[in-house]
């Protein structure tokens, strides 16, 4: 194992501590049972490659359907583009709103999602950059925490963000029995009336990327509509 994956494996072992223990954690808030840590796919170093954003001269508002027939906004950067088995492909990249800094999101989903992976899609972060190249990681695709529960809400990837090839990199889908074919779907299982007095289902979290430290006690959290969170003031 070279030393990027001995980082990939620590960043993972990281998280599932987190997933298991955090009051933060979607399985902890919410009590979801049968946490055993989180599902992979094997560590493929063809599913990291190059890549520069192509900027929209101006950023705008863009919004992104929710599970929830809701829309999250976010602010539309412009495309990223990249090769990936031989095709010259392109994904939207997101700035989540005021709070997470120069962080971006890309929702996307690929010719697994639906069978090996969480239909409605799953999410990669990138720090921008002052060149707008990056290096692009489908080994940390990671699912919203509305894959593990429905007491979140969380932004699907819109069309144009669907890859025609098989991403077998990243994290697997959680459950089969909590995996829709595509964001549609999710939004249909869970339109149905809603009890008076119930609690209103939660933006989730984006997890951001472990890092080995020591964390401060957890503190109120307010979040943003793209799904991203940002400590309250």
């Amino acid at each position: 194992m070279d030393a990027y994956e001995e980082e990939l494996a620590t960043e993972r072992a990281m998280k599932d501590r987190f997933m298991a223990g955090h009051a933060e954690s979607p399985f902890v808030a919410e009590r979801v049972p049968g946490f055993q840590g989180l599902r992979y796919f094997p560590f493929a170093p063809a599913f990291r490659v190059a890549a520069h954003l192509e900027r929209v001269e101006s950023p705008r508002e863009a919004w992104l359907r929710t599970n929830r027939d809701g829309q999250a906004e976010v602010r539309y950067l412009g495309d990223l583009c990249f090769k990936l088995e031989g095709r010259e492909l392109r994904l939207r990249v997101y700035h989540a709103g005021a709070g997470v800094g120069t962080s971006v999101f890309v929702p996307f989903r690929d010719a697994t999602s639906g069978t090996d992976s969480y239909g409605p899609g799953r999410y990669l972060t990138l720090e921008l950059t002052a060149d707008d190249r990056y290096d692009l990681d489908f080994n940390r695709a990671f699912n919203p925490y509305c894959a593990y529960t429905d007491a979140y809400e969380c932004g699907f990837p819109p069309a144009e963000n669907d890859l025609p090839v098989e991403v077998r990199a990243g994290e697997k889908v959680w459950s089969s029995e909590r995996n829709p074919a595509s964001p549609s779907s999710a939004v249909r299982a869970l339109l149905r009336p809603v009890r008076p007095g119930a609690p209103r289902p939660r933006r989730a979290a984006a997890p951001k990327r472990p890092r080995p430290r020591r964390t401060a006690a957890p503190r109120r959290r307010a979040v943003t509509a793209a799904g991203r969170s940002r400590r309250a003031r």
